[in-house]
């Protein structure tokens, strides 16, 4: 009898999650069709010269149970000792009838508790992030300009905005309008690279939440009179944003989904690289099967299947269709925009700012607020984890840049954005270009997508696709969403269960990361707190 079989678009976090539960919770075959040759999509760790870039930064942390323990699963905690968790895998059982599970020989294979710390970087000196109304913010910016973000604030709670459409509106409805002219929204619109009125408030409501002065006030009173458990990994009653410690792969990100991809090949999985998805044939309701082009070789195979899930933009896919939707239809799908990206990794003697007592910033990133660069967020990979640099004397730093693949920027030659970037960083005194030893440049194509252009027809395009019921959009470019990486996670994994259950509606998907405490873990499954005591 042959096995059914299930063809994924893409080896992100989505992808290969789904893959992972299938083959550890059924007998469906999964194949993986990934264009690139790494394991992650944007989770995936670049590594240059012996040192390893993550791009964008992505702290392992959720209030989901079920994500947080799956995790855990693949790369154990490691003891706070600093030895490996050797004990944890030699007690944890291989997932049964599979053969995968945690393997004791490899000790690297572990996840590093970190303490969280970003800041704003703002009139050539720090800000807390999220910003708080402290001594030290009343001595940077004036008692006349926290008078007038006080005055703004209270106007914005006495009068909110009604019915609020834009994330300019979702902002001053949540901190006032000083203090979303002075710390938001020129941040934003670097990232954007459109006015904050153009962006939809749903990109507030995904990214931020429940975060408001309300609600950073009461963190900080909280933590100041009840001192937190050093194992409350879930932090469940605390906003994202506020969150002060998050696990972290040893060697970057796209170890966890390394790991995975192996996992899923000792199971019986197929992970393919170089496979690019040009053709998606369907059947009325269904897909049949997909053809794809080897971009090494030229080969152009048939991938039949009975699901199929993608996690490829949503543009790419509606193109790649045989059979193409109504021209209305098609114009919103032309009409969704990306904003692409861009890293530039700086090798140093040492980095000129520092903490008030002497000693090396401890960043994990820091958000350029400066109006007068280019560069909108900084990344101090030493302070992710020690192991993404070949040399610990040395200093391993990335600058983010936000752009359109049309721009100028995004076509200058390596050679030029780096020196850009060392000039745009000596010019807000936070190197000396001097202590520069090496660079690299790495571009991102379609990292986030944006909440303007057709978004605002986004429902027309998800209902025609949602027509075809075994076909599974999942991850942040599959849905055109703006998710993190365990939102991918969660949309892959339901999308699994609804396959298992025989549901066909696909809300429930499309729910994940809509809400302010989303999908935790079913009800008859171990919390995280017995998965962190059986380490």
């Amino acid at each position: 009898m042959n096995r059914k079989r299930a063809i994924i678009i893409g080896a992100g976090p989505a992808g290969l999650t789904a893959a992972y539960e299938f083959v550890t919770r059924t007998d469906v075959l999964p194949i993986v069709l990934e264009k690139s040759e790494a394991m992650g999509g944007i989770s995936r760790t670049i590594q240059y010269k012996g040192n390893r870039i993550d791009i964008g930064g992505h702290r392992f942390f959720s209030k989901s149970d079920r994500v947080m323990k799956w995790w855990l699963q693949i790369l154990p905690l490691q003891s706070a000792e600093g030895d490996q968790s050797i004990t944890y895998r030699q007690k944890t059982r291989s997932i049964e009838g599979t053969g995968i599970g945690p393997d004791p020989d490899r000790t690297d294979e572990v996840m590093l508790l970190r303490k969280r710390k970003s800041r704003i970087y703002f009139l050539r000196q720090f800000f807390d992030y999220p910003i708080q109304l402290s001594g030290d913010t009343v001595s940077k910016l004036g008692l006349f300009k926290v008078a007038k973000i006080g005055v703004s604030y209270m106007r914005s709670v006495l009068f909110p905005i009604r019915n609020e459409q834009s994330l300019e509106q979702f902002f001053i409805n949540r901190f006032g309008r000083e203090l979303y002219l002075t710390f938001f929204k020129s941040y934003t619109e670097k990232v954007w690279g459109v006015p904050c009125a153009q962006i939809s408030a749903a990109w507030g409501a995904q990214r931020i939440k429940g975060l408001s002065i309300t609600k950073t006030i009461s963190h900080i009173v909280k933590k100041t009179f009840a001192k937190q458990k050093s194992a409350d990994l879930s932090q469940k009653d605390v906003e994202t944003s506020l969150i002060e410690q998050f696990m972290y792969p040893k060697f970057g990100p796209g170890q966890m989904w390394e790991e995975v991809a192996r996992k899923v090949k000792d199971g019986g999985g197929e992970v393919l690289t170089s496979w690019e998805v040009r053709r998606i044939f369907t059947d009325g309701n269904r897909v049949t099967a997909l053809k794809a082009a080897n971009t090494a070789t030229g080969e152009e195979r048939v991938f039949e299947g009975d699901y199929f899930f993608s996690t490829m933009p949503m543009k790419e896919l509606i193109r790649a269709l045989d059979v193409k939707p109504p021209a209305s239809v098609q114009a919103i799908s032309d009409g969704l925009v990306y904003r692409d990206f861009i890293t530039v990794g700086l090798l140093l003697n040492r980095l000129k700012i520092k903490e008030k007592d002497g000693s090396p910033v401890q960043d994990n990133w820091i958000y350029i607020q400066e109006p007068d660069v280019l560069v909108g967020r900084l990344q101090i990979f030493n302070n992710w984890s020690p192991y993404l640099v070949a040399d610990p004397s040395k200093v391993w730093i990335g600058l983010e840049y936000f752009c359109y693949d049309t721009d100028e920027l995004w076509k200058l030659t390596d050679e030029k954005m780096i020196e850009l970037a060392k000039g745009e960083l000596a010019k807000i005194g936070i190197i000396d270009e001097a202590d520069v030893i090496d660079g690299t440049v790495i571009r991102v194509p379609k990292t986030y997508p944006a909440y303007f252009g057709t978004y605002d027809k986004f429902d027309v395009l998800r209902d025609h696709i949602d027509i075809y019921s075994n076909l599974f959009l999942v991850g942040r470019n599959g849905m055109h969403k703006y998710n993190n990486q365990d939102h991918s996670m969660l949309t892959a994994m339901m999308s699994v269960d609804n396959i298992i259950e025989g549901r066909e509606d696909k809300r429930n998907i499309w729910d994940v990361n809509t809400e302010e405490d989303y999908h935790e873990t079913k009800k008859e499954e171990p919390k995280l707190e017995e998965a962190l005591q059986a380490q």
